[in-house]
């Protein structure tokens, strides 16, 4: 097998595949250079006070209740080829059809994407039809807006991260989060290695190469991929059974390609991305929530992002209240840094069974999965050294357990 690009108009790259006998791998580079695109009142003299007393509380409680109930930014559809647009003021939602040449639309939401439609199929021994997908970083000269990508791996200390999928059975596809690293720090163009985390795989499919064995990375056990599709090397873990959604650290893959010889620690982490290979349709896939920081200055101990000698920036305590089927939460969140935290968000995996029914003190979305506390509009900033308290209630099924990380704005947590 081999890979080769041919020129389109507008500076755009197709990728064209030749594939030897058998079954041919997923998980190839995602050709698609964007440009960037994330009432008259009366009143008596001896009532003025009261009366204007009166006014100023019916607006303030107006405009209390306006703020809260406020909608939500309106969702994007994109069906242009490599169409793109920003979500959080953060991340890079893509469609990235790259090939087919049938029609594909994905919805940009607040949080992630879904597909709205995904016609035609192409054959699962080949390359799959696209990677739509949310991304930080630089991809093809888009760049997320605040990234702090390209960075030398050397100089990362964490890069935690969430993801929460929803799967649909009539495709065939894999939920793919896709890793990038490069001897320098190019915002355009393949990039040397790609990592390839399988979270989910539907239908007669398989990575690039073969498989190389069993590694257990970030807690987890993976069977282990590697090979290469003429311009970049692949090497890939696939989750044994589906994931729907995980908080982890994205450098723990990285080193362990560090260790496997296909990266250096002088080379570059230029993107961060998930999202789904789909060869046959695939409406209905969404990421419904996507979480990726990049914290530098420095390496820690692997695994252990609040190592010996590594103060923790912040801590985490989680109280809870529990009864048959339902529960509360009150979490304490603490700023250990010495500036403030401003527009504070906190990131956390609900345990499988568990969901939100509602939240004070701060929003929490989605309901299930990886989530997100963000922090009211009136009161965005925790100070240096100081706290902020929410709480929740909550459903669950089967045994209760409570979250095992939290991310604050995301930087790991220690938890108290």
């Amino acid at each position: 097998m081999d890979a080769f690009y041919s020129p389109l108009p507008e500076h755009h790259w197709e990728r064209s595949h030749q594939w030897g006998g058998g079954s041919a791998p997923a998980g190839i580079p995602h050709p698609h250079p964007r440009g960037p695109p994330m009432p008259r009142l009366r009143h008596h003299p001896r009532t003025l006070r009261a009366v204007s007393a009166a006014l100023l509380t019916a607006l303030a409680a107006l405009a209390a209740m306006l703020t809260a109930t406020a909608p939500a930014q309106a969702d994007t559809t994109i069906c242009e080829e490599f169409g793109s647009t920003v979500i959080q003021g953060r991340y890079v939602v893509q469609n990235n059809r790259w090939g087919t040449g049938a029609t594909q639309c994905v919805t940009a939401t607040d949080s992630g994407f879904r597909i709205t439609q995904a016609d035609g199929s192409v054959p699962t021994n080949g390359a799959p039809k696209s990677y739509p997908s949310v991304f930080n970083g630089c991809h093809y000269t888009n760049c997320s807006p605040g990234t702090a990508l390209p960075a030398r791996i050397s100089g990362i200390s964490s890069a935690p991260s969430s993801i929460s999928y929803s799967y649909v059975n009539n495709a065939v596809y894999n939920a793919s989060y896709d890793i990038w690293l490069d001897p320098t720090p190019r915002t355009d163009g393949v990039n040397r290695t790609e990592i390839m985390i399988w979270f989910n795989r539907v239908g007669p499919i398989q990575p690039i190469g073969s498989q190389v064995g069993t590694a257990n990375v970030a807690g987890r056990t993976w069977e282990v991929w590697s090979g290469g599709n003429g311009t970049n090397d692949v090497l890939s873990f696939v989750a044994p059974s589906a994931i729907g959604s995980w908080s982890f650290d994205v450098m723990d893959f990285v080193r362990e390609t560090v260790a496997r010889g296909m990266a250096g620690n002088d080379w570059y982490l230029t993107s961060i991305q998930a999202g789904f290979e789909p060869w046959q349709n695939g409406a209905g896939l969404a990421v419904n929530s996507f979480s990726s920081t990049v914290n530098t200055g420095g390496s820690q101990n692997p695994g252990d992002p609040n190592g010996p000698g590594t103060p923790a920036a912040c801590t985490v305590s989680y109280a809870t209240n529990v009864w048959p089927g339902g529960f509360t939460a009150n979490v304490t969140v603490t700023n250990n840094g010495s500036a403030p935290v401003d527009g504070w968000r906190l990131g956390f995996t609900l345990p499988p069974g568990q969901s939100v029914v509602h939240a004070w003190n701060a929003s929490v979305t989605p309901s299930s999965g990886a989530v997100t506390a963000t922090g009211p509009a009136d009161n965005p900033r925790i100070a240096a050294g100081g706290s902020q308290t929410f709480g929740f209630q909550g459903t669950y099924s089967g045994s209760f357990a409570q979250p095992d990380a939290f991310q604050l704005n995301g930087t790991s947590c220690r938890t108290a």
